[in-house]
C-alpha cells in the first residue's frame, strides 16, 4: 500500500458513481497469500461481479477496498487517484459502502433506529417526527416496504437482508460492495433486490461490486465479471461476451476448459453392478439454512454398493447443509434417509451397526476435539468398545499403540500421539481423521471436499483410499467443488443448484460444459435420482 496516502479531501465531494482500480493488490496472513497481485478495473456506473470458489480471495479483496483489511503490496485507486484506505471511516468518507454476508443489525432497535445508526453521526437529540418523514420519503424511492417500528429480531431473513441494503442506500454510497447479498433470499426477492441495485447503478449515482456464487445473477444483472482462483485474478470479461459454462471453467481451471476440454476419464476399475443393492437412499429431504430459509428442497439421491456418486455444484447451493443433515449436525425438516434398507438418523449406534463413516469439511471443527490428543481423537469412534475398553475400563495403552500404527501408516506428521490435534497442520488433521474413519468395514462413506487445501501427494493418497472403499463394496457420496476430482473418481455425477438436484450423468459420458451450465443455474427443473 502507498506510504504517502492522499488526503480524503483530494477526492471531490459530491455524488456520482466512482471508478475503482486495484493494482497488484497482495494480502498475506502469515505464510498464506490470500490475495496475489490482483489487478482489476471496475467502470463507474456499472455492476461488476466477483466470482470464485471459497478461499479464492473475494472477501479479502473487498475488505481491503472497504478498509477492513490492509494489503501489504499494491494500490487502490478511486477515480484514478491512489487512496490509502486505512479503515472503514476513510472508506465511508470516500463514498464506499458495504453490505456484509453476515448481518450487522442491532436486534433490539427498530428499523428506523438501525437506519439512523448506519450514518454514524446520530445527534444527542433526535427530532423523530422529521426523521420519520425523511425515512418514509427515502423508503418511497426503493421497492422495499419495511415497517419503521419493527425490530430485526421480528424480521424474516430476507427482510433483514433488505434492511442491510437499505442501511447502505440511505447513506447514498458512490461505490456499493455487496458480499453474497442474495444468499438468504428467495429467487423472487433476489430479483427484486438486484433489479433495484442495477437501476441504482444505471442511474449513474453508484458503482456496484457484487460477490455472488450464482451465475444466473451474474448473467442477468452484471455488466462485467472478474474471476478469482487461489488468490489470483484469472479472468476478466464483459458479461455479454461470456456464458455460465465458460465462467465455471475459469473458476475451476482454464478459462476455456468449460467449452473445449474433454471430461477427464474416470480411473479404470470394475463397473458398478446394476443389481448392486442401494446402500444410501435419500428421499424428499428438506433442511433449513443458517438464517432460517430452506436450504434443501425435497432432495433425492441414491448410491449403490460399490459406487462413487459425485455431487457437483458451486459453493453455497446446499452442499454443506446436505452433509450436515446426513451426518446429524443439522435437523431434517422432512424426508427419509436409509442405509442398507434401514432407517438412518445418524445416531452413534446406527453409525456402528450400519457401518457409516464421514469425512466432513473442516475436519478440525467438524470431526475432532481440538484440545484432545491425536490418540484420543483417533479413538472417538470406538473408545467404549473392546479392545479399547474392557468392563468399562478404558485401555489407554491400546489407544496409544494403535494411534502410533495409524500415524505411521497414514504419514501423519505430529510430535507424537500425545500431541493436541489442534497443533497439527490441516493436511495432517485430515490424515488423522482418515485413519479413524476408514478403519474396518464400511457400507457408506460421506466425504465433503476431502482434499481441500492439501498438497498433491496428499491428494493422490486420499483419492486412492476413497477408491479403495468403493472397490471393497462400499458406497461413497463424494461432495466436491472440484469438478476434476469428481470426473476422475466418480461413477455418476449429480449437480446441486439452489438446494436441488438439477442434473445427473454418468461420469464416463459427462461433458464438462453441460455440467458447468447446470452448475450455473441454467436449468432449474429438479431431477429425481435414479434408483
Amino acid at each position: 500500500m502507498s506510504t504517502t496516502p492522499h488526503a480524503i479531501g483530494a477526492l471531490p465531494a459530491g455524488s456520482g458513481a466512482l471508478a475503482l482500480d486495484t493494482y497488484e493488490l497482495t494480502k498475506r496472513f502469515g505464510a498464506f497469500t490470500a490475495m496475489d497481485r490482483v489487478t482489476m478495473r471496475v467502470e463507474p456506473g456499472t455492476v461488476h461481479a466477483l466470482l470464485g470458489e471459497n478461499g479464492a480471495g473475494k472477501s479479502t479483496l473487498v475488505k481491503c477496498v472497504a478498509g477492513f483489511q490492509r494489503a501489504e503490496e499494491g494500490s487502490i485507486l478511486i477515480d484514478g487517484r491512489e487512496q490509502d484506505i486505512a479503515n472503514p471511516i476513510v472508506a465511508r468518507a470516500l463514498g464506499i459502502g458495504m453490505v456484509y454476508q453476515h448481518f450487522t443489525l442491532a436486534p433490539g432497535m427498530t428499523v428506523a433506529e438501525n437506519l439512523l445508526l448506519a450514518g454514524g453521526k446520530t445527534p444527542a437529540l433526535i427530532d423523530w417526527k422529521a426523521k420519520r418523514a425523511e425515512l418514509k420519503a427515502f423508503l418511497a424511492t426503493t421497492p422495499f416496504s419495511l415497517d419503521l417500528d419493527v425490530r430485526p429480531s421480528e424480521l424474516a431473513a430476507g427482510e433483514k437482508q433488505k434492511l442491510e441494503l437499505l442501511k447502505q442506500l440511505y447513506l447514498k454510497p458512490r461505490l456499493l460492495i455487496l458480499d453474497e447479498p442474495t444468499s438468504v433470499l428467495t429467487p423472487q426477492e433476489a430479483d427484486e433486490v438486484l433489479g433495484h441495485v442495477r437501476e441504482f447503478a444505471k442511474s449513474g449515482l453508484c458503482t456496484v461490486l457484487i460477490i455472488t456464487h450464482k451465475f444466473r445473477e451474474v448473467m442477468a444483472y452484471a455488466d462485467s465479471v472478474t474471476v478469482l482462483r487461489r488468490g489470483k485474478a484469472v479472468h476478466h470479461c464483459r458479461v455479454a461476451d461470456t456464458s455460465p459454462a465458460r465462467l465455471a471453467g475459469a473458476m475451476m481451471g482454464g478459462e476455456d476448459a468449460a467449452v473445449s476440454a474433454p471430461a477427464a476419464s474416470p480411473v479404470a476399475r470394475k463397473p458398478v453392478l446394476a443389481a448392486a443393492p442401494i446402500a444410501l437412499k435419500v428421499e424428499g429431504l428438506k433442511a433449513q439454512g443458517d438464517r432460517g430459509t430452506l436450504a434443501l428442497h425435497d432432495l433425492a439421491l441414491s448410491v449403490r454398493a460399490g459406487e462413487i456418486l459425485g455431487v457437483a455444484g458451486v459453493s453455497g447451493n446446499g452442499q454443506r447443509e446436505l452433509v450436515e443433515a446426513l451426518v446429524g449436525q443439522r435437523p431434517r425438516l422432512a424426508g427419509k434417509v436409509s442405509v442398507m434398507g434401514q432407517p438412518y438418523s445418524a445416531r452413534r449406534a446406527e453409525n456402528r451397526r450400519l457401518k457409516v463413516r464421514s469425512l466432513p469439511e473442516e475436519p478440525l471443527r467438524n470431526a475432532c476435539v481440538g484440545d484432545l490428543s491425536v490418540a484420543e481423537n483417533m479413538a472417538l469412534r470406538d473408545f467404549d468398545r473392546p479392545p479399547l475398553s474392557r468392563g468399562g475400563v478404558l485401555n489407554f495403552p491400546f489407544w496409544r499403540n494403535r494411534a502410533r500404527e495409524w500415524i505411521a501408516e497414514y504419514g501423519v506428521k505430529t510430535q507424537g500421539e500425545g500431541a493436541a490435534i489442534r497443533s497439527l497442520s490441516g493436511g495432517n488433521v485430515q490424515r488423522a481423521v482418515l485413519a479413524r474413519e476408514l478403519a474396518g468395514d464400511i457400507n457408506v462413506l460421506i466425504a465433503a471436499n476431502p482434499v481441500f487445501g492439501l498438497d498433491f501427494a496428499a491428494v493422490a493418497e486420499i483419492h486412492e483410499r476413497i477408491v479403495q472403499v468403493r472397490e471393497k463394496g462400499g458406497a461413497v457420496l463424494l461432495i466436491s467443488e472440484d469438478l476434476d476430482e469428481l470426473l476422475e473418481l466418480a461413477d455418476r455425477i449429480v449437480v446441486m443448484s439452489e438446494g436441488r438436484i438439477v442434473f445427473e450423468t454418468s461420469a464416463a459420458g459427462a461433458e464438462r460444459h453441460v455440467i458447468g451450465a447446470h452448475m450455473g443455474g441454467g436449468h432449474h427443473e429438479p431431477l429425481k435420482a435414479a434408483a
